[in-house]
């Protein structure tokens, strides 16, 4: 076993990965990189991804930093089920297109939400704005429902009949807003029963590799309750 895989799963790219390599028996040495603990900015990690972000893989001396370029290389490095990277031509350009639209769309939107209202305030101990956190739930908001009204449409999942790779980054990037304690499928309930038919598809392992990030919903659940 040489593939090596870097990952922290507080990062949404990274948990596609690990949890594309468990749901496929892709046997991989774990590789974790605490993003809290700043290790991404050591200088051994910079020896395999100059970039200094997680998910990284390195499979024998051949070393991939990009996420949907390594889950492009692991569904045909070994060989998995069609559904995930279809061979067929337009079947694969669907799952693309979803793939190039989701970094200014899925993951910008979501992103400047989970960063406005988790990150930044538990690292200075300032409430979030609230005009600007308008602002980026209303931005995320119009983004949840193009990928119900284009993406989605009548089918189970984002690209058609099947579960493709296209699901496993998007579902990492909506869930993640969800550490606030906040709903994103209210008003959404195209986009819950979806999460919830991607959640039932890949368990346990969905179950598994969430796990860190659903710790955090419930602590910030518990944090809003009132006090008695």
């Amino acid at each position: 076993m040489s593939l090596e895989v870097y990952y922290d799963l507080f990062s949404q790219p990274s948990r596609a990965v690990v949890l594309f390599c468990k749901v496929n028996g892709i046997p991989f040495i774990p590789k974790p990189v605490t993003l809290k603990k700043y290790e991404p900015l050591s200088g051994e990690y910079g020896l395999v991804n100059p970039f200094r972000r997680v998910p990284a893989i390195q499979d024998g001396d051949y070393i991939l930093t990009e996420s949907v370029a390594i889950l492009q290389y692991l569904a045909e490095r070994y060989h998995c089920p069609d559904h995930w990277y279809p061979k067929d031509i337009k079947a694969r350009g669907k799952v693309q297109e979803y793939m190039a639209w989701q970094h200014l769309n899925t993951r910008m939107h979501c992103v400047a939400v989970f960063v406005h209202e988790v990150v930044l305030p538990r690292s200075t101990g300032i409430a979030p704005d609230k005009g600007k956190l308008h602002e980026y739930v209303e931005s995320m908001n119009t983004t949840l429902t193009n990928i119900e009204d284009v993406f989605l449409q009548d089918t189970p999942y984002l690209r058609g009949d099947h579960i493709s790779i296209a699901d496993l980054l998007a579902v990492s990037e909506v869930v993640q807003v969800s550490a606030s304690g906040r709903d994103i499928t209210a008003d959404h309930p195209k986009l819950a029963a979806w999460i919830k038919r991607v959640r039932e598809e890949l368990n346990p392992h969905y179950d598994e590799v969430f796990s860190p990030l659903n710790r955090m919903r419930e602590m910030s659940l518990k944090q809003r309750k009132p006090k008695l």
